[in-house]
């Protein structure tokens, strides 16, 4: 399949690099942006202590220091256009902001920069683990407008 643009979700996960992989070896596109999703730590805590019912700390970040999860974010970024360059595309990296949901960040860059397809790894997980833990993947495909490539696991 010939694309003008793919976008590549990567997080850093065996599956991601699997995605990247399968994109390199079965897509033809002149340009892929590799994205890795973020979620500011502020809104981590609020999240994790509402989770736990433990009340969340009085942290407020510092505005001349990045946010250490987009510092992260960064590296892992990084990573995935390495892995690109080497599986053949032509890349560029992108963090995009993580609002609500992280598949919903995929979807809203996917579509910001009308990208021809969205390629995404897959944990694969089936039965009642399936039913608990929501996949990115599945989110994507249902969310997005756009072909989705979903990559499996490896055995």
């Amino acid at each position: 399949m010939t694309a003008d643009l793919i976008l590549i979700a990567y997080d850093g996960s065996d599956n991601a690099k699997r995605a990247i992989d399968y994109a390199g070896r079965f897509l033809t596109t002149s340009r892929a942006i590799v994205v890795t999703a973020w979620e500011p730590m502020v809104r981590q805590a609020a999240r994790m202590s509402g989770l736990s019912g433990v009340m969340q700390p009085e942290w407020v970040p510092d505005d001349e220091s990045e946010d250490v999860a987009l510092t992260d974010a960064k590296v892992t970024n990084s990573e995935g256009v390495a892995l690109a360059e080497a599986a053949g595309l032509k890349v560029e990296g992108q963090c995009t902001e993580c609002t609500t949901a992280i598949w919903s960040a995929i979807v809203e860059k996917a579509d910001e920069m009308n990208v021809d397809i969205i390629v995404t790894g897959t944990r694969g997980t089936t039965g009642l683990r399936a039913l608990l833990q929501s996949s990115v993947a599945e989110h994507v495909l249902r969310h997005s407008h756009r072909p989705v490539l979903i990559v499996p696991p490896g055995k």
